[in-house]
């Protein structure tokens, strides 16, 4: 017969709404469990907002990727958060082991998904296969065990003492809460400046096992048996060594990965505040390839064509003074400088880091004919779009030329610098009869963007002429926007070239130069391209189309 008064064994549980035997004062327990609470929640933010990162810097289109990773992380919170009602009567061990899975999990996320994109060939394919699979699984995983966080907690707070529900939800949820705002902030300003994505992924799970794993043998050590002590502390160790052993080699990762994006030529690579920059080649004949952010920027074989493509028409009349938004590899400003007669040239690039690089680079600052060395090239270290908006026209009436050598319309980062409302402060802008071009991404691969590009400069008051130009051959990488790796089949750029008034700018080239009879080799189309029946609409600010 069983004496009910008899001493439970070592390990069992309370009953279900007894007092927890703690270590420490009840008061004290409480504030360990909401300081967990706090560390919890600021780890959880950072690997969504690391997933997030990660997709929109390998896979583009950041509206998208944050879409993704976000319902499906939502989704699976709930999930997460019914399953973990079975767990209730040992939340203690519970809490501990789903701490160390989303440490491990979480912590080497953001290490597994660039090595499965660099070792892979990259993002393209089904949505069903390959990495992007991989990223909605992490994205499931995480979120399921955050779900499972918060009823386990409120288990161990309610075990501590017992209070009404709503005082124990607000008090779990506050402490929630701050720790998202927490970890919100430190991703963006502490962790991904300093420590990069993969240490700083690394770091968090490790803050993530170490707080899970001290509250609950700390605290509510009580609740385990001798074996489940030593169970978890032997997994809260082996996690934490696997997060260690990583975080040592995540140097040699990060080059061996590098290595198999861009090839064995890597020359540069940098993180700057705005983007990563990858320089590979340019010594011992071989070209220099300029990436920015994962995607194919400047390449050696056929740069030139594009940006004498960019150039070149909208230089055919008035030109002393040229703006040229974005363009910091100084490439533009080079075919600017070929022509006499300009008397200023001014560079509103983004990113100061790019600019550095293509005054300082050997290879870079000889492809660019030491474009940033000139006098008459003076620099803006500035958003194009605030720029625009705010710069002083005080001293001239306006600019000849406008050259917008910008990121591809398909990024979700450069949508507005394809807007109407930027078109207009280009128009403004210009001097009276001055001209505008736009690199509108490629016509054969993308025609719908290409084409919307030129509907929301018409829509600005602008009269366009589309033109476009092939790469030296088939296999060219697909302009300077398109990642390397990418399908080879016969790709171009198009340009829009526009002034304020009724009719398209004529397309004029200079007849003479070894580098324009390239470029008029069959390459240039000299006719503008036949618009679509029924155009797209405009893009705005307010209602983005690309």
């Amino acid at each position: 017969m069983i004496d009910p008064h008899a001493p439970a064994p070592p390990g069992t549980p309370p009953p279900w709404g007894a007092p927890a035997p703690l270590p420490v004062r009840p008061g004290t327990g409480r504030f360990l469990v909401l300081a967990c609470v706090f560390v919890c929640a600021a780890c959880g933010l950072v690997y969504e907002l690391e997933l997030v990162a990660i997709a929109s810097y390998l896979i583009g289109d950041s509206v998208t990727q944050a879409s993704v990773v976000l319902s499906v992380m939502v989704f699976a919170m709930g999930v997460g958060s019914l399953a973990a009602k079975r767990l209730r009567w040992h939340a203690a061990a519970g809490f501990a082991a789903v701490e160390a899975a989303l440490a491990l999990i979480g912590g080497c996320s953001a290490m597994a998904l660039y090595a499965v994109f660099a070792w892979t060939g990259g993002w393209g394919g089904l949505w069903a296969t390959g990495p992007r699979c991989l990223l909605v699984a992490f994205s499931l995983a995480i979120g399921l065990l955050i779900g499972a966080e918060v009823p386990l907690l409120m288990e161990l707070i309610q075990r501590i003492r017992r209070q009404d529900a709503g005082g124990a939800v607000a008090d779990l949820f506050a402490a929630d809460y701050v720790g998202a705002l927490v970890g919100g902030l430190a991703f963006p300003f502490l962790l991904l400046p300093f420590l990069g994505q993969l240490t700083g992924t690394l770091l968090t799970g490790t803050v993530n096992v170490v707080a899970g794993g001290a509250l609950v043998l700390g605290l509510f050590r009580r609740d385990l048996s001798r074996r489940a002590r030593w169970t978890l502390l032997v997994a809260n160790v082996t996690v934490l060594g696997v997060l260690a052993s990583a975080a040592v080699l995540v140097g040699d990762f990060e080059r061996a990965a590098r290595h198999a994006v861009y090839g064995a030529d890597v020359r540069v690579a940098l993180q700057t505040d705005v983007q990563e920059i990858v320089l590979t080649g340019g010594t011992h004949g071989r070209p220099l390839d300029l990436f920015l952010d994962g995607r194919l920027r400047v390449g050696g074989r056929d740069e030139r064509r594009y940006h004498e493509a960019l150039v070149h028409p909208a230089m055919s009349g008035p030109h002393a003074r040229v703006l040229i938004l974005g363009g910091g590899d100084g490439m533009a400003a080079r075919e600017v400088l070929r022509h006499p007669g300009v008397d200023r040239v001014d560079i509103v690039e983004l990113d100061a880091g790019l600019v550095r690089l293509a005054r300082h680079d050997p290879a870079l600052a000889a492809l660019n004919g030491h474009a940033y060395d000139d006098p008459h090239v003076h620099v803006f270290t500035a958003d194009a779009f605030h720029w625009l908006r705010e710069a002083p026209r005080s001293g001239h009436s306006g600019y000849d030329v406008v050259i917008a050598d910008l990121p591809d319309p398909g990024i979700t980062a450069s949508t507005k610098l394809y807007s109407q409302e930027f078109y207009g402060l280009a128009r403004r802008a210009l001097a009276p009869g001055g001209r505008l071009v736009v690199h509108a991404g490629p016509v054969q691969a993308r025609p719908r963007a290409f084409w919307t590009v030129a509907a929301t400069i018409r829509a600005a008051g602008l009269a366009t002429t589309p033109y476009r130009v092939l790469g030296h051959d088939a296999g060219f990488t697909p302009g300077p926007d398109r990642s390397a790796g990418e399908s080879r089949a016969p790709h171009d750029w198009g340009f829009v070239l526009a002034t304020a008034g009724s009719r398209g700018p004529p397309l004029r080239l200079p007849a003479d130069g070894p580098r324009l009879r390239t470029l008029t080799e069959g390459a240039l189309e000299r006719d503008a391209l036949k618009t679509p029946a029924a155009g797209p609409p405009p893009s705005t600010l307010v209602h983005p189309r690309y």
